[in-house]
């Protein structure tokens, strides 16, 4: 009987903590979940996508040569775009990254620097952690990337709106983004439709923004549903 009684004690705690999430889970998918959008590539997509980048002074971005930022409170980043490395720190761990060729990156732990597996191990993290929180600052300039597709898409009363899928590249090919713009063609939100969400078509704010010192222009913060994914520190400079 003492058996029986802490079954139902440990299934009585899983179903408390779960089901809820459960609940939870069912009403956003059934309230956001959508099959993706259907478009046109060619011509018109490829305008609209610079109507987009002019919106943001993309020429000033490509002058930008450094920038740093801090995502989430979590993970720094010292971003030598010009020269394609970047320093990146996370609780006790800093990895000076190379990204034309990661095997050369330097890792440290507590000031210092590992080698073999474990720094190959930090370097994954590094370049992970470098994937999703860059695209979080400057996904508007990467529409252009080799292996992206770009649509236009007939979105709400007729609007216009770009579809970018990323066949290649970054940590998680085949995603894609339906970038939602305002009358000056400057980015308001995004829909998105990636493997790490179990959800198609949750929406996240692009209107936060912030003019560097080189006059690129970048966001600050986001609004995903009851979440919020913070910009600390921007900085921008030839």
């Amino acid at each position: 009987m003492k058996t029986k009684k802490i079954i139902k004690v440990i299934v009585g705690v899983i179903i408390f903590f779960t089901l809820p999430s459960l609940i939870f889970f069912g009403f956003i998918y059934f309230k956001y979940n959508e099959d993706l959008p259907l478009g046109d590539e060619g011509p018109q997509a490829d305008a609209l996508a610079q109507k987009m980048l002019n919106a943001l002074n993309h020429d000033a971005y490509l002058q930008t040569n450094y920038i740093e930022w801090t995502f989430k409170n979590r993970h720094h980043y010292k971003w030598q775009k010009d020269e394609n490395t970047c320093l990146v720190h996370w609780k006790d761990y800093k990895v000076d990254l190379d990204l034309n060729n990661p095997s050369t990156s330097n890792v440290f732990i507590h000031n210092f620097e590992v080698q073999g597996e474990q720094a190959e191990e930090h370097i994954q993290t590094a370049i992970d952690y470098f994937n999703n929180d860059s695209f979080w600052l400057v996904a508007p300039y990467k529409i252009f990337d080799p292996g992206t597709e770009r649509r236009l898409v007939k979105w709400k009363d007729n609007q216009d709106a770009l579809l970018v899928t990323y066949t290649s590249g970054g940590s998680t090919p085949g995603d894609s983004y339906l970038w939602v713009l305002d009358s000056n063609y400057k980015p308001v939100k995004f829909r998105m439709w990636v493997d790490i969400l179990p959800i198609g078509c949750l929406e996240a704010s692009w209107n936060d923004w912030t003019t560097t010192e080189s006059a690129a222009i970048l966001p600050t913060f986001h609004e995903m549903l009851f979440l919020g994914i913070k910009m600390n520190d921007v900085i921008g400079t030839e």
